[in-house]
């Protein structure tokens, strides 16, 4: 409350069972008009639901005395010197033998109307944009309208708690999440409250879900490659660590499924994943944890679940939430990599609490700062600088498309913020080429300065091989006499799209990636019955593994392609060109 509105209270009333005494009124009376004026008056109101001590309430700021408030004091007191100072059993207990309440003034509103997940407040002069309120029945709620006569709020917790009249005060805290290494293998809300009915987690700390995203110095160029373990991605397409790589496309073509293939290549690989789930069902949900379970990947994962069933301001806050864990690691100097599926639903989210709270619509009724909501949250994905710790943070932001239109709204404000996009067409994806990654509109802008030698080696002209091959197939379709020439690059063509063709679940490691590819440069398997390619491949890593796993390790853990591989792959199509004759 300001001074000027301090001067204009002349009322305040004591709530209490019994009436104050005409001395102690006096007291009262004196210790108030040295902080409001000596023109205020003091009134007495019974109050039989306070069982012992008093309240005064002067404009917007409330002097809580009860038994209760003295308590509650006490109990936040205790928390205090156990969560934050980490003392022992007899310090606790002898400062709290020691412990005096105070009385200080705490600025109350109260709730004028509330609906749809949003609360209109009278009162709280103090607020801050982003602040979290506490209201008396235990929900919380932040700041997103600041009006001269009221501030809305969202809701986290069940609006049908937050009645009309019901009390509310400020914390003074800005919206965050407790963080802390008890988190991996768990499945949490995006208040850090636990949903896998495995209890209570242990908290490291507390950190405001909206951040500062790191400053030029604090960063260092991408320069380690975060494999996804899809021969495409990282043949074509390749993801360095730090880096924001969006997965675009239509529903139902692949999208989560490349992000899941992600987490799993990172077994074993010192990388802490998030999986950020924003309107995704809780059933799929579900299905992705026992996924990652039985791939013994969980206990590296952290999923970040705000269901379509939870409200849209659970979704709003979830995949900040979900960064503010991975910079808890990232800072500690850790590489985390982080999925937020989906964006789509989280700017919707946006465009309905927006509308709710009576903010102009623009264009596709979504408000003006859109944008600014998904280029903060992408902002503070980042490869830090050695002064920093080194840690990384690598985004893999999800977009879904209407009819495969890229040139709409939100995937633009999306393309435009990130490093480059993997678009996934629901033509190739239908026609059994999965993951459907379309070779034209796909890019990486960051990951081929990050990507491993031997892969960047060995990948030779693939991408223009590939991109050749559709534009010749697409001329050709409806040719019946073609030329040896054009025959030969269209079956060429063919035998590199069914290679580049994935099982669901089963990422290559590096050294066969690059076995892969060798061998389809070479043109190994154009003569081949497509059917056979998949087969034929796997019998070639099978085969170096067993001659040669020390080159398999030297291109896993260095990344270089030695000699000696080329030679051996080289000698192998012999031996089979040899045995099947």
């Amino acid at each position: 409350m300001s001074n000027q509105q301090k001067r204009r209270v002349s009322e305040a009333v004591l709530y209490s069972p019994v009436e104050p005494s005409p001395e102690q009124k006096k007291i009262v009376l004196e210790l108030l008009q040295g902080k409001y004026g000596p023109k205020l008056n003091i009134l007495w109101r019974e109050d039989k639901s306070i069982y012992s001590g008093f309240r005064i309430v002067v404009g917007d700021d409330t002097y809580d005395w009860t038994e209760e408030a003295r308590l509650k004091q006490l109990e936040q007191h205790w928390h205090e010197l156990a969560t934050e100072h980490h003392k022992g059993v007899i310090p606790l207990v002898t400062d709290i033998r020691s412990w005096n309440p105070v009385v200080q003034p705490e600025e109350l509103g109260t709730v004028l109307r509330t609906g749809d997940g949003i609360a209109s407040i009278r009162g709280l002069d103090h607020a801050a944009y982003g602040e979290i309120l506490l209201f008396e029945n235990g929900v919380k709620g932040m700041v997103q309208g600041l009006k001269p006569n009221r501030i809305d709020c969202i809701l986290f917790g069940d609006e049908r708690e937050v009645t009309q009249g019901c009390s509310v005060r400020g914390t003074g805290r800005t919206a965050g999440i407790p963080v802390g290494s008890a988190f991996l293998g768990r499945v949490v809300d995006p208040l850090g409250e636990p949903l896998d009915g495995l209890g209570p987690i242990q908290a490291e700390g507390y950190r405001p879900a909206e951040m500062p995203a790191p400053g030029i110095l604090d960063r260092q160029s991408v320069n380690r490659p975060l494999e996804t373990g899809i021969l495409t991605i990282d043949a074509m397409f390749p993801i360095g660590r730090g880096q924001r790589e969006l997965i675009i496309g239509d529903r139902q073509t692949g999208k989560t499924s490349i992000a899941l293939d992600t987490i799993l290549n990172q077994k074993g690989k010192d990388v802490i994943c998030i999986y950020v789930a924003i309107g995704q069902k809780s059933s799929s949900v579900a299905r992705l944890v026992e996924t990652l379970r039985e791939r013994e990947v969980l206990e590296k994962t952290v999923v970040v679940a705000a269901t379509a069933g939870m409200s849209a301001p659970m979704q709003f806050i979830a995949p900040y939430s979900g960064c503010a864990i991975g910079e808890h690691f990232m800072y500690q100097g850790k590489d985390v990599l982080i999925v937020y599926d989906d964006l789509s639903k989280h700017a919707t989210s946006y465009r309905t609490l927006s509308l709710l709270l009576e903010r102009s619509p623009g264009r596709e009724a979504y408000p003006g700062d859109v944008f600014y909501i998904h280029s903060r949250l992408l902002e503070r994905a980042a490869q830090l600088s050695k002064e920093k710790g080194g840690g990384s943070m690598t985004a893999l932001p999800i977009i879904e498309t209407q009819a495969g239109d890229v040139s709409a709204y939100i995937p633009t404000n999306v393309i435009s913020i990130t490093d480059g996009q993997l678009f996934l067409e629901s033509e190739l994806f239908f026609s059994g080429q999965r993951p459907a990654v379309n070779v034209g509109i796909s890019v990486s802008r960051v990951g081929s300065s990050a990507q491993a030698q031997a892969i960047k080696k060995a990948v030779g002209t693939l991408r223009l091989d590939l991109a050749q091959y559709r534009e010749m197939a697409v001329f050709t379709q409806f040719s019946g006499d073609l030329d040896e020439a054009t025959r030969r690059q269209l079956q060429y063509g063919s035998s590199l799209m069914r290679l580049l063709r994935q099982p669901l679940h089963s990422p290559l490691s590096r050294h066969a990636q690059v076995i892969y590819l060798l061998c389809a440069m070479r043109h190994f398997f154009d003569d081949m019955k497509p059917e056979l390619i998949p087969r034929a491949a796997s019998r070639f890593v099978k085969r170096v593994e067993e001659l040669r796993p020390d080159l398999c390790r030297e291109v896993d853990e260095v990344g270089n392609l030695p000699e000696e591989l080329s030679e051996l792959v080289s000698s192998l199509k012999e031996e089979s060109e040899a045995g099947h004759g």
